[in-house]
């Protein structure tokens, strides 16, 4: 029987301050990973986000409202970020996080939280669109069809904020983004409203 790798205290602890997983969860996926530093950050993270999928839906009472104001002071947003306790909701990163969200806004401009806050007339209009666009670009209907979707997906990429890439590190999607946190404060945490002003817009 394979004895198990030894790990030491301080790659212990470098993955528990770069990660946030509780202690003997740093040290169990040193000893899987075989003492592979990358491959237990994959393993946390992993474990991280299936526990997260579990966390969505449970009830967020708490939170910040957090604001951005771009230099020159006309362009904003504010954005309501919700947890589950008042004990995350006053914590430094949770907070950053909302402010992260509010800097999202203003520079991007999402129009909807999620798709499926996107109106069902809108996705329809949309789809049409992006479907006549591509018959007259010479294409089959059923290649239209799958064009209209891949197009429709990009739209949602483009004004849903959960599906937007991160204006800090755009590997990942603000949605994204939230699980790992989620994972990381072990609470649900949902963005419930924002909104953007611009001087002279309505």
């Amino acid at each position: 029987m394979a004895q198990p790798v030894k790990v030491s205290v301080e790659e212990i602890k470098r993955l528990r301050e770069e990660t946030g997983a509780g202690v003997m969860d740093c040290k169990r996926a040193l000893e899987q990973a075989g003492g592979d530093y990358e491959k237990a950050k994959e393993f946390l993270k992993a474990a991280g986000l299936l526990k997260a999928e579990k966390k969505t839906g449970r009830a967020t009472r708490e939170g910040v409202i957090a604001c951005y104001i771009h230099h020159g002071n006309r362009l904003g947003a504010m954005v309501e970020l919700n947890c589950e306790s008042d004990f995350v909701a006053r914590t430094e990163e949770f907070q950053q996080l909302a402010k992260e969200i509010a800097m999202q806004v203003a520079g991007m401009n999402p129009q909807y939280i999620s798709r499926e806050d996107v109106p069902k007339e809108v996705i329809d209009e949309q789809k049409r669109i992006f479907y006549e666009k591509a018959i007259a670009e010479g294409n089959s209907h059923e290649d239209a069809e799958q064009i209209a979707n891949e197009r429709l997906n990009k739209f949602f990429e483009e004004v849903c904020l959960l599906e937007q890439a991160c204006i800090r590190d755009d590997s990942k999607t603000v949605g994204e983004l939230l699980k790992e946190k989620i994972a990381l404060f072990g609470e649900n945490i949902v963005v419930s409203r924002f909104v953007r002003f611009v001087v002279g817009e309505d």
